[in-house]
């Protein structure tokens, strides 16, 4: 199923309307729900002079506290303690006021803006030209969050000196924080030409161009914001988040060898910007780089280990180098990295859903169930992990949670193509033919080059009779993919359908397929000729083989006579049991064969590679396949020659096509010494019949002839409806037409749908056969069942040219 990659990168960037602090280091990130993407944001500042200030901290200050004399000792010399003394009975306070201006600028420091705020208020009361004072007055009032008394102190200390750089750049940060950032550029600029060298107001100027720049980028005028950004790093070169929003901008436009220029710029100023580092690994992660992605990841982590954009960007970068291992064949380190991916981000629902991708990959049906449903726990409209969620329910058996978990995706996405074509085989195996038809023309209309729903189309056709539509499909999934295995075998079983297998176009396309897909394998090493000692020795034949079917299925009534009954000193014979889900006939298979001294290997979640090497160090001298071109067949495995002697059997009534299957066992009757079919294999013609069928332990004793009740007879078949051709009906509508008060009894797995039932029954009624003489039945529910209803019927009729096997066998 097709496996959604994992999501992109997000970039860290500041909104448009954010706030730095040009006075500090340590600016903080928070996540941006949209788009993962991190923003700066600062906590109210104070003047270049007086650094930032602590909100929690102020709330420490008692109300109408006054000025204790420890403080006024502590501001004449700072090196005393802190601690709390009992106030005298007179307070005193420090002559001159640079003094005082110390001891307001210490509370303040402290958190005691209100002791500080009284203080100025008796400085200014003294002198109110008083501009450090105003100005410091302005300071208190933002640690307060008083704004509107912030600003008119400011603009007090400026009525008063009106080039007092303190309050110009305190002033412009009033005007920042409100969002006029072209009033705070200007206030700046005022800054700047009265203080050109001063740091502490270049780097406020850079600030609010910064800002400027980032606002001016929302609105969408990229252009002047670029221009900004160059002017904020021009004035102030050691400002780093100037470099960084260019790092931001470039990346944006996706020129990553100028954004990666100006990230490793800004980290040469501030070494340990988390923010930078973890945009210079975005930049290596979209370019395909993950290893240097993941390094720079880990920088960002080193100096930020909380921070969450970090550790998403380290799970992001797992889970991707997961999915290239895995691409690469390495399912179980992949298992690996995807977990490490959780560490970092546990809730990273990506790599929650790939790790069960490569779970359901190994066959391991529980942890793959569980992380699609941790999945979707995390994204409920997550429809990818509905859609696999369904596929590994329906592979273990359980069709009704496949169907549920299949809507739950479909009412997602309506559309989703390959959810549409899930669905559609369920409804296909269940025999709701006609609303897997609709499915499918969905599934069609919203993806039309989906290769695997046309060949779905084509088994839904095929089941229905319609083998030239069938084939219609088939091509055209092979057109739209050129190796599509499932649809190039459909198409030569239905060729068998309705040509005679000596027709040279059936023996041609069966040989062509199998010499191009011979060539899709590379063969193990060649075996060493056999030691004639050897093969002349006691030693057993070591005989292998290998199906998907050893289950309730056809096959599997022809296959237990050889299992049980290998004359165990002549052979040794191992079973690969492929079949992925097992029911009570594989353990009567498995402990018939076992009971031989043969043994039974599991090796369904074996890929076709591995299962090859198993055979080859198995030391099998004869490998016999059981499938043919049928379903879930390891002709791949036999591609590959582990075995020095290969054959088909059993499972198909044609050629292979490989050149690596040596032999076919037949039967003259099957196919006669004259016959004009072609085979890439060599016939081998058991005497009497190639096949022994052991029947059913569930039969039922064989009943009275239902004509003898009746008083009419029932003819009947029990075959597919891809071997009931157009000419096969023509016949039976001779045939009752030849017996007036005959009836007929077909069943078949699409008569659970009535428009199934009805256009089945108007080939019938066409022909002139009346609609009351014809019986249609869906499958029966059990085996035991489907044997019980041989009894309706009199006389059986088979179909032509593709004959019944197990159903003739049945009889």
């Amino acid at each position: 199923m097709p496996v959604v990659g994992s999501i992109g990168a997000a970039q860290a960037k500041r909104s448009a309307s954010e706030e730095v602090d040009p006075f500090g280091d340590d600016d903080f990130v928070r996540v941006d729900a949209n788009g993962g993407h991190a923003t700066q944001d600062a906590p109210d500042h104070t003047t270049a002079q007086h650094g930032r200030q602590s909100r929690e901290s102020c709330k420490r200050v008692r109300a109408n506290a006054s000025i204790s004399p420890e403080d006024h000792v502590a501001a004449l010399s700072l090196n005393h303690d802190e601690k709390e003394i009992a106030p005298p009975s007179t307070q005193t306070t420090p002559e001159g006021p640079q003094q005082q201006i110390r001891l307001a600028k210490l509370l303040l420091q402290r958190g005691k803006q209100k002791q500080a705020l009284q203080l100025l208020h008796e400085m200014i009361t003294t002198d109110s030209a008083d501009a450090d004072a105003l100005c410091l007055r302005g300071t208190c009032f933002l640690a307060e969050g008083n704004q509107a008394g912030a600003f008119a102190s400011f603009a007090a200390a400026l009525a008063v000196q009106p080039l007092h750089t303190e309050a110009l750049v305190a002033c412009a940060a009033v005007y920042k924080t409100s969002g006029q950032l072209l009033k705070a550029v200007s206030t700046l600029e005022t800054a700047v030409a009265a203080e050109p060298s001063d740091a502490t107001v270049q780097q406020a100027y850079a600030a609010a161009l910064n800002a400027l720049g980032t606002q001016l980028k929302a609105q969408g005028q990229r252009v002047e914001a670029q221009g900004k950004y160059k002017q904020a790093v021009q004035i102030c070169p050691t400002y780093a988040d100037g470099f960084y929003d260019l790092g931001v901008y470039y990346s944006e436009d996706q020129q990553f060898d100028m954004a990666q220029k100006e990230y490793e710029h800004c980290l040469k100023l501030r070494p340990h910007f988390a923010e930078a580092h973890c945009n210079l690994g975005v930049i290596h992660h979209l370019q395909g780089h993950l290893q240097q992605a993941i390094a720079a990841y880990q920088q960002a982590y080193s100096h930020a280990p909380n921070l969450k954009l970090v550790r998403d960007h380290l799970a992001m970068a797992y889970s991707d180098q997961a999915t290239q291992i895995k691409q690469q064949g390495d399912t179980a380190a992949a298992i690996l990295l995807y977990e490490q991916a959780l560490a970092y981000s546990p809730c990273y629902v990506r790599a929650v859903y790939n790790l069960g991708v490569a779970h359901a990959e190994c066959g391991q049906h529980d942890k793959a169930i569980f992380m699609y449903n941790m999945a979707i726990a995390l994204d409920p409209a997550f429809a990818e992990a509905y859609n696999n969620l369904a596929v590994i329910m329906r592979e273990v058996g359980n069709l009704q949670a496949a169907v549920e978990a299949c809507e739950a995706a479909l009412h997602i996405r309506p559309s989703f193509a390959q959810c549409l074509n899930n669905l559609a085989t369920i409804y296909t195996a269940q025999g709701r033919a006609l609303e897997a038809l609709h499915l499918l023309q969905a599934a069609l209309l919203a993806w039309p080059a989906y290769a695997e729903a046309h060949n779905n189309l084509g088994v839904l056709q095929r089941d229905m009779g319609s083998i030239p539509e069938a084939l219609v499909s088939y091509d055209a999934c092979l057109k739209l993919d050129v190796n599509n295995r499932n649809a190039g075998q459909n198409k030569l079983l239905a060729l068998n359908y309705i040509h005679g297998g000596e027709e040279q176009m059936v023996c041609d396309a069966h040989m062509e397929w199998g010499r191009e897909f011979q060539q899709l394998f590379t063969p193990l090493p060649q075996l060493p000729p056999p030691n004639q000692d050897a093969a002349d020795s006691a030693e057993p034949l070591i005989v292998g083989y290998i199906s998907p079917d050893l289950f309730t299925h056809s096959v599997s009534y022809f296959a237990e006579a050889p299992l049980r009954h290998h004359h165990s000193t002549a052979v040794k014979h191992i079973v690969y049991n492929c079949s992925p889900r097992g029911d009570s006939k594989t353990e009567m298979l498995r402990g018939a064969t076992e009971g031989t001294g043969a043994v039974w290997k599991d090796v369904a979640k074996l890929s076709e590679q591995t299962l090859a090497a198993l055979v080859r160090r198995d030391g099998v001298q004869v490998l016999v396949e059981l499938t043919g071109q049928t379903a879930n067949n390891r002709l791949g495995v036999m591609a590959m020659q582990p075995a020095p002697v290969q054959l088909t059997w059993i499972g198909y009534p044609n050629s292979t096509g490989l050149p690596a299957v040596h032999y076919r066992l037949t039967d003259s009757l099957c196919d006669p010494a004259d016959t004009g079919q072609t085979f890439v294999e060599e016939l081998i013609r058991l005497p009497h019949c190639f096949l022994c069928y052991t029947p059913s332990t569930d039969a039922p004793e064989v009943g009275p002839l239902p004509a003898l009740l009746n008083g009419f007879i029932t003819f009947g078949s029990f075959n597919n409806m891809a071997k009931i051709t157009p000419k096969v009906i023509d016949v039976w509508v001779k045939i009752l037409q030849a017996v007036p008060s005959a009836r007929f009894l077909l069943k078949n797995k699409p008569f659970a749908c009535p428009a199934a039932r009805e256009h089945v029954l108007q080939l019938f009624v066409k022909k002139g056969i009346a609609a009351h003489r014809i019986d249609l039945l869906p499958l029966a529910p059990a085996n035991a069942d489907h044997l019980a209803m041989y009894g309706d019927m009199d006389i059986s009729l088979d179909t032509f040219p593709y004959a019944g096997t197990t159903t003739t066998c049945g009889w």
